[in-house]
């Protein structure tokens, strides 16, 4: 058990593995493992980016299908918001005030926060900060934003987010260098995706402290 959790932690280096001894039930493990990071808000540590970026690079190498894959999962990244939508809008504000010992409250304040500087855009921004996904549509939910407006982002998010790191994977995921500093490449992806939201909030920050002229 502890291995094959071991394994998906550390997909984008065992990917190969699952392929070849799961061949056509890949597609449902990986759905499995988008749907689980974005639709529960326990598993906050399950990979996203590089599962779909490596996801990508296998598409192009012909073991997976690039685009059975980007489509499976985005529907998984919708569906999994969806639920997680649906369990924080259940729950209600009550979140806020009672101890659940299954949530992680200082990464559920701070997606609060971000939540309410940037509104259902969080929905859409989130999708490319790892931890903030899986808690932006829980929180959505406890806000009871409207359902609609929710799934506009939410399908929005889900398309960008599994089209852009798929077809950035297909196209440049089997790049020797890439390939060797993988984690690294990502981690600069995320603090990228990062640093216009945090300019846009220090932004509104300074805004709302600097007194009309």
């Amino acid at each position: 058990m502890l291995d094959l959790f071991n394994m998906i932690l550390h997909i984008d280096q065992t990917l190969g593995t699952w392929v070849a001894e799961y061949g056509e039930w890949i597609y449902l493990v990986l759905f499995l493992i988008i749907f689980g990071e974005t639709g529960l808000v326990v598993l906050p540590f399950l990979p996203g980016d590089s599962l779909l970026f490596i996801a990508g690079a296998f598409g192009a190498s012909g073991l997976l299908d690039p685009v059975l894959l980007a489509g499976l999962l985005m529907v998984a990244a919708i569906l999994g918001n969806t639920v997680n939508y649906s369990i924080g809008r259940y729950i209600g504000p009550r979140v806020f005030s009672s101890n659940f010992r299954f949530l992680d409250r200082k990464a559920l304040m701070r997606t609060h926060a971000f939540y309410e500087r940037h509104g259902g855009k969080t929905i859409v921004l989130s999708r490319f900060l790892p931890i903030f996904r899986t808690f932006a549509p829980f929180v959505a939910g406890v806000a009871s934003m409207n359902v609609v407006r929710f799934q506009l982002f939410n399908i929005s998010g889900a398309v960008l987010w599994v089209g852009g790191l798929v077809t950035l994977g297909y196209f440049f995921g089997n790049v020797p260098i890439i390939k060797e500093h993988l984690n690294t490449i990502v981690l600069i992806g995320v603090s990228a995706a990062a640093v216009p939201v945090l300019f846009g909030a220090v932004w509104k920050l300074l805004k709302r402290k600097t007194p009309p002229a």
